[in-house]
């Protein structure tokens, strides 16, 4: 009986482990194609022929002289100006990121420890805002950004990604807050500490995992938002996003289709940076987040 349950779990194993070889491959082989296009011109990366072309390089070897190039980067980046995006895409992300935590940090430790029925309803009410298409929520503040002559500016898009991120950073460092014991806080308010010195001092260690997972999610959603930015901000505060649309043109403007594969690769390389810099800390505040006790 030992030898079939021994079976059957290697042959579960096997069958996961293909399951998530294949899932791997059918995930990272996009990005992995669109990095080695990017070395390639227009007609190899596109070639309608032989899409082998597109691995060899043979139109790039005849334009260029050789099987790579990196035109489409220096097209991007320095005849398109690609480099301002990029600096715009960091300023929105790294205020959207501290806003968003600063307030959440505090608003979810405040709604954790209340013991009023109000934090509730007032969670309740955030997660129907986080709920409605973000579309919808940018509309609303097109008027008074027009009518105070806001609109465009790099502000006008921090507010809005704060609003809309809010709910969400509140709802994560709630459940986070839960999960530590409130002895803590009152062992250190019996030590001489203020309420805020003991938030500071011991919860804010205890929590840095919870904070760090929100802060990454709260980031992903400025790094990889199009419709707050696109309507919010004028071209020459376009973040990365929306810049890459423009480099594909439209009906009325020829794009250039390589300036956009070069982008695209330049926009999601820092993701997976960061994501495997921030895997440990990732992990430990979902988990903690998880499990409640």
């Amino acid at each position: 009986m030992s030898s079939v349950a021994h079976r059957r779990s290697s042959a579960l194993i096997v069958l996961s482990t293909g399951f998530v070889v294949l899932w791997l491959v059918i995930a990272a082989f996009p990005f992995l194609w669109t990095l080695w296009g990017s070395f390639k011109v227009q007609g190899d990366f596109f070639s309608r022929a032989d899409w082998m072309n597109a691995i060899w390089g043979t139109r790039t070897a005849v334009e260029t002289g050789g099987p790579f190039t990196g035109a489409g980067y220096e097209g991007a980046w320095i005849e398109k100006g690609f480099w301002r995006a990029a600096l715009n895409t960091l300023i929105v992300v790294f205020f959207t990121v501290v806003i968003s935590l600063t307030l959440g940090t505090l608003g979810g430790y405040a709604l954790a420890r209340s013991g009023y029925r109000y934090a509730f309803w007032l969670l309740m009410l955030a997660l129907v805002f986080r709920a409605m298409p973000h579309i919808t929520l940018v509309s609303g503040y097109l008027l008074p950004f027009f009518e105070w002559n806001l609109w465009g500016y790099k502000t006008t898009a921090i507010i809005v990604l704060v609003a809309i991120n809010q709910p969400f950073t509140l709802w994560m460092l709630h459940s986070f807050f839960l999960n530590i014991p409130k002895d803590l806080d009152e062992s250190a308010m019996v030590d001489g500490c203020t309420r805020f010195q003991a938030f500071r001092h011991v919860i804010i260690p205890v929590m840095w995992p919870g904070v760090v997972t929100t802060g990454l999610f709260s980031f992903l959603l400025a790094y990889n938002d199009f419709a707050v930015t696109a309507m919010l901000l004028s071209r020459e505060n376009q973040t990365m996003v929306p810049a890459i649309a423009g480099f594909l043109g439209s009906t009325f403007e020829e794009g250039n289709v390589m300036f956009a594969v070069a982008a695209v690769v330049s926009a999601t390389a820092p993701l997976f940076v960061l994501i495997v810099f921030f895997q440990r800390q990732i992990v430990s505040g979902l988990t903690a987040g998880a499990v409640k006790g």
